[in-house]
């Protein structure tokens, strides 16, 4: 006699029906086990804890897998390795921007330098108005507003004179003589001529002819 007969169900389609269904039970648990089998392989490095949950959802048909979808990882391994790898990426580039190397030489260099300090080959060239590090790629300096490759205009400087030095002395211009019509040398300042340094006319006496003091007006 089957065990279901205990019931009162001696019919025949309705014991079918029974057995069809114990079967899809059975069917669905062994199903169970092997997904919480393969699913646990995926998101427990562990072996032995993978197989502790599918010892589970065998030995307790259906409460075990809910209990392993209860307490299960919520990641899978391949993602967690995939943001380990993201993350060392982005770590590798961030040192990469902190601590540059050299094209030429690869030794340790920084954003600010213009030469490298080993091979002094040249990194950057400078801004003609700040003297700042330009990228190559900049049309105009982010720090002064110039124009990257645009001169700057520079502005003449007098020469210092040092202190106590004798003032420097101004070439002198020659000037006609009053009498002669001879040019003779002349301070630029201006400034009376001594009697003494001009030249008697030809055929003439220093008596016959007076000798006067002009003033000259001073050089502009």
């Amino acid at each position: 006699m089957a065990p279901y007969a205990i019931f009162g169900i001696s019919s025949s389609g309705v014991s079918l029906a029974i057995k069809l269904l114990l079967l899809v039970l059975v069917a669905i648990w062994a199903a169970l086990v092997f997904w919480t089998y393969t699913d646990a392989r995926r998101r427990i490095a562990d072996p032995m804890l993978v197989g502790c949950s599918a010892a589970a959802s065998l030995i307790f048909p259906y409460v075990g897998t809910i209990v392993y979808m209860i307490v299960r990882p919520p990641e899978y391994l391949d993602d967690v390795r995939e943001r380990e790898l993201e993350i060392a990426a982005a770590e590798a580039r961030l040192a990469q921007v902190e601590q540059l190397v050299c094209p030429y030489c690869d030794f340790e260099i920084e954003k600010s330098f213009l030469r490298c300090p080993s091979c002094l080959r040249r990194l950057k060239e400078p801004c003609v108005s700040c003297g700042r590090p330009l990228d190559p790629r900049w049309k105009i300096c982010p720090y002064c507003e110039a124009e990257v490759g645009q001169a700057q205009p520079q502005q003449r400087r007098r020469p210092r004179r040092a202190p106590g030095a004798p003032p420097t002395q101004q070439p002198s211009v020659a000037r006609p003589s009053p009498a002669t019509g001879a040019r003779s040398p002349q301070p630029a300042g201006g400034g009376q001529q001594p009697a003494a340094s001009r030249t008697p006319p030809p055929g003439g006496s220093t008596a016959e002819q007076p000798t006067v003091a002009r003033s000259q007006p001073p050089a502009r």
